[in-house]
C-alpha cells in the first residue's frame, strides 16, 4: 500500500512538473527569438536612419515586453518545484545542479535586467548607439539565460564532471567545464535556441499576416516578414543540424531514448528510418508483435543517422532490455543485478564505517566502485521499467520532424513573395502563416516531451530513477499544489492574450 501512494505522488509530481514546464515553454522561446528580431529592427534603424524601422521595433518590444514579464513568473515557479517535489534529488545533486541556475542568476540575469529598462524606456534619454547596445545586451542575456538552465538539463541527460560520496550519498561536482562543455549541453542549448529563434520568426509572421489581411499597417507587416523570413529560414536550418547532431548524442549517452522515438524494438544493422507510421497499441517488449500497424521506412537512414556509418548496427528496445552478447549491448537486466550489487555494497560501507572496521568499509568501498555506474538500476524492479513510453515519444518526435520540414517551406515562399512585392494578393499563404504560430507551438512542445518523457525513468540519466528522487509528501499536498499551479498559469496565460491581442489590435505606436 506504502509503495502505491509513493508511485501515485511520483505520478502527480511529474504531471505537476511536466504542466510547469510545458507552460513556461508557452513564454521562453518566444523570449529567445524575439529579442533578437527586435535586435535586428533596431539595427536596421540606426544604419537607415528610417523612422519606419524605429516605429517597428519598438511595436513588437511592447509584445516582447507583455511575454518576457510572465514568463518570468513560470520560470521560478519551476525551479521551486525541485526543491518542494524533489527533494531528495536536491539532495543529491545539488552541488551540480545549483552551480548553473546560480550562474545564470548572478551573470545572464543580471545582465538582462540591467539593460532591460534602458532597452524599454531610453529612446529618448541615450544615444542611438548605446540604446541598440542595451537591446543587443537583453538579447544576450535572455539567450545566456537559457544557456545555464540548459547546461543543467543536459548534465541530467548526460552526467558528468562529478563523483560520488559514499560518505554523503551525494553527486559532487568535480570538473565545471566537463558538466558546461558537455556535448549533450551544447546540444541541449543550440537546438532549443535555435527553435526558438525559429518559433519567434513565426510568431511575427503570424501578426504581420493578419495585418495584411486586414490591410492595416502594411509598411510595417511588410518589413517585420522580410526580416522574419530570412531569420527564419536560417534558422529553420540550424534546427535541422542540431536536431541530427541531438539525435547522433541520444545513440551514444541515450540509445534507449533513440530507440523509443523511432520504435525500434529489434536491433539491426542498416536499420531503417521509420518516416511515417501507426504503432501496435498492444506491443510490448519481447512479445512478439510487430510494432507497427503501419510504417513508411527508409532503408538504412537510422544507421547513417545514429553511427555516421551505414550498414552499422543501432540496438532496439529488447537489445537495450534483456542485452545483445553478439554486438556488445549490455542490457538493463544485467545493470540491475550490478546495481544492485551497489546498492548492497554501499549500505555494507556505511554499516562497517559506522563500526570502526575499516578493512570491511575499504573492501565495500572497492566493490561498490566496481558498480556505482549502474547505481540508478539498483532501484529498478524490473528490466522493463528501463523503457519509457515508446508511442508518446514516437508520435512527439514524428509530429515534431514533420512541422520541423513544413516550417522552412512557410519561410522561403514568404520571402520570395515578399522579395516580388506580391505577398499581400497572397491570401491561401497569408491563412497559413497566420495559423504557423500554433504549429511552431505544437513543435515546440513535442521537442521536449521526446526530451524528457523520453529519457524516463530516469531524473538523473542511468543514477537516479524519478521514484527515488521525489520529496517525502502526501498525494494530497501535490495534488493541491497542481490544481492551484494550473488555475494560475492559465490565467497568466489568458491574461497575456488578452493584452497581446489588444497591443495588437491598436497596432505600432505613433500609426
Amino acid at each position: 500500500m506504502v509503495e502505491q501512494m509513493d508511485l501515485s505522488m511520483v505520478n502527480w509530481a511529474r504531471a505537476q512538473f511536466a504542466m510547469t514546464a510545458m507552460y513556461h515553454w508557452i513564454f521562453v522561446p518566444l523570449t529567445l527569438g524575439l529579442s533578437f528580431l527586435i535586435a535586428f529592427f533596431e539595427s536596421i534603424y540606426v544604419k537607415t536612419g528610417n523612422e519606419e524601422w524605429k516605429k517597428v521595433a519598438k511595436f513588437w518590444m511592447i509584445l516582447f515586453g507583455i511575454n518576457f514579464a510572465i514568463g518570468v513568473a513560470t520560470g521560478i515557479i519551476l525551479e521551486f518545484e525541485f526543491g518542494t517535489n524533489w527533494s531528495n534529488y536536491s539532495w543529491m545533486v545539488g552541488d551540480i545542479f545549483g552551480a548553473p541556475l546560480a550562474v545564470e542568476g548572478i551573470v545572464a540575469f543580471f545582465l538582462e535586467a540591467t539593460f532591460f529598462a534602458v532597452m524599454f524606456f531610453g529612446w529618448d534619454r541615450v544615444s542611438k548607439k548605446f540604446h541598440l547596445f542595451s537591446t543587443w545586451m537583453v538579447a544576450i542575456g535572455s539567450n545566456l539565460s537559457a544557456l545555464w538552465i540548459l547546461v543543467a538539463n543536459g548534465w541530467m541527460q548526460f552526467p558528468t564532471g562529478m563523483a560520488f560520496n559514499p560518505d554523503t550519498a551525494r553527486f559532487e561536482m568535480q570538473d565545471f567545464w566537463a558538466v558546461l562543455f558537455s556535448p549533450v549541453a551544447i546540444g541541449k542549448f543550440t537546438h532549443t535556441t535555435s527553435s526558438g529563434f525559429l518559433y519567434a520568426s513565426l510568431f511575427v509572421i503570424s501578426i504581420s499576416s493578419w495585418y495584411l489581411l486586414k490591410k492595416r499597417h502594411v509598411q510595417m507587416a511588410r518589413k517585420s516578414i522580410l526580416v522574419a523570413s530570412v531569420f527564419g529560414l536560417l534558422s529553420s536550418g540550424y534546427v535541422a543540424f542540431t536536431g541530427d547532431e541531438a539525435a547522433y548524442n541520444n545513440a551514444r549517452k541515450q540509445p534507449m531514448k533513440l530507440a523509443a522515438f523511432e520504435g525500434l524494438y529489434e536491433g539491426q544493422r542498416s536499420a531503417g528510418l521509420v518516416a511515417a507510421g501507426i504503432m501496435n497499441p498492444n506491443k510490448k517488449v519481447n512479445d512478439g508483435q510487430s510494432p507497427f500497424l503501419f510504417e513508411v521506412r527508409i532503408p538504412g537512414l537510422l544507421s547513417l543517422l545514429a553511427n555516421r556509418s551505414p550498414g552499422t548496427f543501432v540496438p532496439g528496445i529488447k537489445d537495450l532490455v534483456y542485452g545483445n552478447e553478439k554486438e556488445g549491448v549490455m542490457g538493463a537486466e544485467e545493470k540491475i543485478v550490478k546495481g544492485r550489487e551497489a546498492v548492497k555494497q554501499l549500505a555494507l560501507y556505511k554499516q562497517a564505517k559506522k563500526a570502526g572496521d575499516s578493512v570491511a568499509a575499504q573492501t565495500a568501498l572497492d566493490r561498490f566502485n566496481q558498480n556505482q555506474d549502474y547505481l540508478g538500476f539498483g532501484y529498478l524492479k524490473s528490466p522493463e521499467e528501463a523503457v519509457p513510453p515508446v508511442s508518446t515519444t514516437f508520435y512527439a518526435f514524428h509530429i515534431m520532424v514533420i512541422l520541423g520540414g513544413l516550417f522552412p517551406v512557410i519561410f522561403l515562399l514568404y520571402l520570395a513573395f515578399a522579395l516580388k512585392d506580391t505577398l499581400v494578393h497572397q491570401k491561401w499563404l497569408l491563412f497559413l502563416g497566420l495559423i504557423s504560430v500554433f504549429l511552431g507551438f505544437v513543435a515546440g512542445q513535442c521537442g521536449w516531451v521526446v526530451a524528457e518523457v523520453g529519457r524516463q525513468p530516469w531524473a538523473i540519466q542511468d543514477l537516479l530513477p524519478v521514484s527515488v528522487a521525489r520529496s517525502n509528501l502526501t498525494v494530497g499536498a501535490v495534488q493541491t499544489t497542481f490544481f492551484m499551479f494550473l488555475a494560475i498559469f492559465t490565467i497568466l496565460l489568458i491574461a497575456e492574450i488578452k493584452i497581446m491581442l489588444k497591443q495588437i489590435q491598436i497596432g505600432p505606436e505613433g500609426r
